[in-house]
């Protein structure tokens, strides 16, 4: 798959396919068991509390700001698939901007996208992406393509994060492996972790992730900016 960022076009492809390995019956039952969780976390949150925060959350952002209350962009999914990533929009709207990472005081960050970021439910849409199969309660981050152009092809098992369904959440953001990634060794952090993650993930894991989580966004998270 080609993505384009800047004008230039990159190839998204994986040194290994995860697709293309053995289907062992301990791999088919781990696959089931993990998207059955999914499945069942993000249908609870759906029907009882994004049916009711979106309306609200949408009316706060758009009061605040002028622009969408929903922001989609493209980001890489599992095998190096495109798609679009749900979330509250928490910056300034431009149609025309190009990517940057939010830093710390950030000026295009809105007073209500503080606080959506700081307690990570600018990321609650993406229980919508979960239902339509494009990412799992846990996982590796999906990056913004040009992050993804950055690293692709010169960081080390950067992409074979992709080999597995991108995450709300992952063991990295839990741990404080967040916010902005200028200086290289904090993506070879999230790496490291994303890679920890992988091989050995499990339902059990995966509920740890997500109190943990939770755990983070009721203390605020200190690199979410």
């Amino acid at each position: 798959m080609q993505a384009s960022t800047n004008g230039k076009t990159f190839h998204l492809y994986l040194s290994y396919d995860d697709e293309a390995r053995p289907y062992t019956t301990k791999r088919v039952l781990r696959s089931l068991k993990k998207r059955g969780f999914d499945l069942l976390i993000a249908s609870i949150v759906v029907a009882s509390i994004l049916i009711w925060l979106i309306p609200i959350l949408a009316l706060l952002i758009k009061l605040t700001s002028p622009g969408p209350a929903i922001f989609v962009q493209s980001r890489t999914g599992r095998n190096g698939r495109v798609f679009p990533c749900l979330k509250f929009r928490t910056m300034t709207y431009d149609r025309n901007a190009e990517f940057h990472q939010a830093t710390q005081h950030d000026m295009r960050v809105t007073r209500i996208g503080k606080f959506l970021r700081k307690t990570n439910l600018d990321e609650m849409p993406q229980f919508l992406n979960v239902l339509a199969g494009h990412m799992s309660i846990v996982g590796p981050r999906p990056h913004p393509i040009p992050l993804d152009a950055q690293h692709w092809h010169t960081l080390p098992g950067y992409k074979e994060r992709y080999t597995v369904r991108p995450g709300i959440t992952g063991l990295a953001q839990a741990r404080g492996a967040r916010g902005e990634t200028a200086e290289l060794y904090k993506m070879k952090v999230r790496v490291r972790y994303d890679h920890l993650y992988i091989r050995r993930q499990s339902t059990r894991l995966d509920a740890k992730i997500c109190w943990w989580t939770v755990q983070a966004a009721i203390k605020g998270n200190k690199n979410a900016w």
